[in-house]
Formats: structure tokens, C-alpha cells, sequence
């Protein structure tokens, strides 16, 4: 078997997942892999998640995933630090229910759902004379694909807190709602629209 015939789980091919943004054509990694476990070994290397097959790191991202609220006293943190294998299976699901519902490759629907999600805009505080003040900044392409990451599978863990709905269940339909670009459904599309309304008004 070649490179280009490793299907994901054994189910979903890369070789025809495309990547429109040319933003993130160099941070989003489609290398094929059967499983998305690569043991860390980009940890210790600047900048070499970017290596990281798109797929692994959502899985990493689900795997450390908190609920914040306004209140920050108010926290839900993540009950599965380090329970890769459980969030291999939650992503697996996910994304078979993404294919009974849309009939089409769920690595694509998470492409495009990382691309409508991640903010090109946000704000940072700068200390001029004593006085803070927020001014905006254009986000770098590694940066956008974390943002994106992190709010959908937000999005994600706050549909499925205190909800008959399972986690496999909310995440399907973050993504979908997202790759839809759908904003009255999607956590981080709204999400998104926030950073960007903030950031426009801090320019």
C-alpha cells in the first residue's frame, strides 16, 4: 500500500482534501495517516505541530478540552487529560455521523469548517504612558488554525455539558454548522464574528 492509498480509520481518503485558504495551506498538514497518533514527538520542536496530521490535533485539543464561562470561578475542566484513545473513538464517531448526515468526507468538512472558523483579526493590549489600551493585530496562519481548534471543540464540549446529546453527537454538528458557516448555530463561527467585531473597533 502507498502513502496516498492510507485511508483515515480506514474509511476516509486525503487525496482528495483541498485546503482554499492560501493562508493555511502551509499550517494545515494532510500527510495520510491510519490513525492519528503520533506520540508526541513534535512536542519539543518550535513549530512542528504544524506537521501534525489536522486530524491529531483536534483529537489533542478534544483530549484537554474546559468549559469557561463568564464567572471564572465557573470552570468545567476537562475530565480526559491524557485519555488519548477515548477521544480517537469520540472523533472517530464524530465523524461517521458527519458522513451519514452530509454524504461527504468528514477530513473535508473539517478543513473548511477550521477555515469559516479562524479569525484573520483580534486584539492585544499594548502599554503606552502608563494607559492600556487594546489595539488590533493581524493573527498569524499557525495561530488561526489553534483559534479554530479550540472553538469548535468548545463548541463542541458546551452543547454536550448537561445535554442528552453525546459529545460524538455535538461535535458532528459543530463541525457541519461551521463548515456550513452557519452563525446561528455554530459556537465558533459566533465566536469568530466577537474577535473580528472587536477587533475592528479597536483599529
Amino acid at each position: 500500500m502507498t502513502l496516498d492509498e492510507l485511508k483515515l480509520f480506514g474509511k476516509w481518503s486525503f487525496k482528495d482534501v483541498e485546503v482554499r485558504s492560501p493562508a493555511l495551506k502551509n499550517v494545515i498538514s494532510l500527510r495520510p495517516v491510519y490513525l492519528p497518533h503520533s506520540k508526541g514527538r513534535h512536542e519539543h520542536r518550535k513549530f512542528w505541530k504544524t506537521k501534525v496530521n489536522i486530524v491529531e490535533r483536534l483529537v489533542n485539543r478534544l483530549m484537554g478540552q474546559a468549559i469557561n464561562y463568564g464567572n471564572k470561578r465557573d470552570r468545567v475542566n476537562s475530565k480526559n487529560p491524557g485519555k488519548k484513545l477515548k477521544a480517537l473513538r469520540t472523533v472517530k464517531h464524530a465523524f461517521e455521523l458527519i458522513y451519514l448526515r452530509t454524504g461527504e468526507n468528514p477530513i473535508q468538512m473539517l478543513v473548511r469548517a477550521i477555515e469559516n472558523a479562524a479569525p484573520r483579526e483580534e486584539t492585544t493590549r499594548v502599554m503606552y504612558g502608563g494607559i492600556l489600551y487594546h489595539q488590533a493585530v493581524d493573527v498569524s496562519p499557525s495561530r488561526m488554525v489553534d483559534l479554530a481548534i479550540r472553538h469548535i471543540t468548545q463548541g463542541a464540549a458546551l452543547r454536550a455539558f448537561r445535554s442528552p446529546m453525546t459529545l460524538e453527537e455535538a461535535l458532528a454538528e459543530e463541525i457541519i454548522a461551521a463548515a456550513r458557516n452557519d452563525r446561528n448555530t455554530s459556537h465558533a463561527i459566533k465566536v469568530k464574528e466577537e474577535i473580528e467585531r472587536r477587533a475592528l473597533s479597536a483599529r
